[in-house]
Formats: structure tokens, sequence, C-alpha cells
């Protein structure tokens, strides 16, 4: 049994299959596997929630993971240690969610690209066709993560708290979630995944796309995150399009569109979610 795994900070999906491809056992969801937020104590107990995993464990030979948080040395050793000592007699790679994103997005499996991931966090890299080129290291949430979901919910509770948002969307706003000090502080200085907390605000920002204020915090996170993260590769955009995953940029498409018009960028494949164009990838392969 084979293991193929893409993980957010949000959630993480896992499917089995057999050497040919053939699924083996219906989707498994746990929340995501961040291991560059959460302790490893946090990465097993998160694991070991799940009854299938749990039943199906000794029966994995391979595990191919895609995660938020994997791009740098230590988090990803540390996660491929969770996963080696619950997944006994499994050999286990772990890669950063950049390259699942590339995977899932090319056109064929040499295409050259720049590949963006827009979600829980964001990301962006240049795919020459062979290996990842990333020119910036991400520092997490707290810094970097333009245009994705955590931000777009920082900036959401921001302006409500500093009266920019209009009237009517503040009220409704406010109708959806609980907006209090002491709640908001709570989540995000005492519970685990924080980032995650934030972007669940991001719904509402899809749900209100036809306010005006809405529409314009969108496209100005989007410019924010093009001028730093997309526009560091202007050699490359004159030759290869920037393909996008993640749910963010699903949802956001006409906006980005709208972003790379302005700054003339050509926009191609989006992905919601990168986990289907994974296991055809690894078949393949």
């Amino acid at each position: 049994m084979i293991l193929i795994v893409d993980s957010g900070s949000t959630k993480c999906d896992w499917i089995a299959v057999d050497e040919n491809g053939n699924q083996l056992l219906e989707k498994i969801r746990t929340k995501g596997l961040n291991p560059a937020i959460l302790s490893e104590k946090k990465l097993r107990k998160t694991i070991k929630k799940s009854k299938e995993l749990k039943n199906n464990k000794d029966k994995v030979t391979n595990i191919y993971f895609y995660g938020a948080g994997c791009g740098t040395e230590n988090p990803k050793l540390a996660l491929k240690v969770v996963l080696q000592q619950f997944f006994t007699n499994a050999n286990v790679e772990v890669n950063e969610d950049t390259l699942a994103a590339v995977f899932a997005t090319i056109n064929t499996p040499d295409e050259a690209a720049v590949v963006c991931i827009l979600g829980t966090g964001s990301n962006c890299s240049y795919y020459d066709g062979k290996k990842l080129e990333q020119r910036v290291s991400s520092l997490g949430y707290t810094l970097m993560d333009d245009a994705s979901g955590n931000y777009f919910g920082k900036q959401l509770i921001r302006d409500y708290y500093f009266n920019h948002m209009p009237e009517e969307i503040k009220i409704a706003f406010a109708d959806k979630y609980n907006l209090q000090a002491d709640f908001i502080k709570y989540n995000l200085y005492k519970q685990p995944n924080p980032n995650a907390y934030l972007a669940s605000f991001a719904e509402f920002m899809i749900l209100n796309k036809d306010s005006g204020y809405v529409n314009e915090l969108i496209k100005s996170g989007f410019r924010l995150f093009a001028k730093n993260m997309i526009l560091q590769f202007k050699e490359e955009l004159k030759t290869v399009p920037v393909h996008f995953a993640g749910s963010i940029a699903y949802f956001c498409q006409d906006e980005i569109k709208e972003v790379a018009k302005e700054l003339n960028f050509k926009v191609g494949n989006f992905e919601r979610r990168p986990i289907e164009g994974l296991v055809k990838f690894h078949t393949n392969k």
C-alpha cells in the first residue's frame, strides 16, 4: 500500500493506492500536519486520531508526503521521524507543498512554470522542468504569507477593529463570527494553529466578493503577493505561465487574472486540491 499525502496547515488528505494507482481506501482526511508550527507530540496525536490510518499502518510500504512547513530541513526531518515511527514498514519521503502544487498544475512533466500556492498559507517557486527554485525563504505566517487565507483573515479582523469596513459589511461580519477581543486573542495566542484560525475568516471574503470593499481587499492582497513573490521571476515570466494551487486562488480566479493583467504576467492553471494530480504523477512515475 502506498500513501500519497497532501497537507496544508488546516487539513491533510491521504490517498492509499496500489502500485498501479488503484485506490484502495476512501480518501482519509486529518487535521493539517505543519511541522514548522506543530510539535512532534502534536503531529503524532493528529495521526493517531485517524482510525483508518491506525488500522492500515502496517500495510503501508511507501509514503510520499507533501506539506506546508516542509521547506526547511529541521521541520521536514521532524515530520519524517514521526511518520517513520508510526508507519514502521514504510519508506518515507517528505517534500514541501510547493512541489505538490507543481506536479498537480503543470501540463507536461517537463513543463517550466512559476507555481504559486494560495491556501491557508502562501508560497511561490519556479520549476524549470526538472528542479524547483525558491529565491525567498519563507518565514511563516507571522511575517510572510501574503494573499493567503490567514493574511486575509488578519486584514478582515484589523479592518473591523479599526472601523475601515463599510457598515453593512461590518454588521454581516459580526453576525457570522465571535469577534470579542478576548475570544480572538485566546485563539491567536493560547491555541495551536493560529494561522488556520485566521484563515477560517477568509470564507466570509469569498462569500462577499460582490462588495467593492471586499473586491479591493482581495486585489490588494494579490498585488502584494505578486510584487513580493511572483515578480522575483521577471525574466522567467517572459516565457512561462503562472499556475496556482489552493482554495484561495481557486475561488479568486477573476481577481487574480485582473491583477495579472495589470502586472503583465500570464496566468495558467488553477487547482483547488493537488492530491488527485499527485496520484497521477506517482502512478506514472
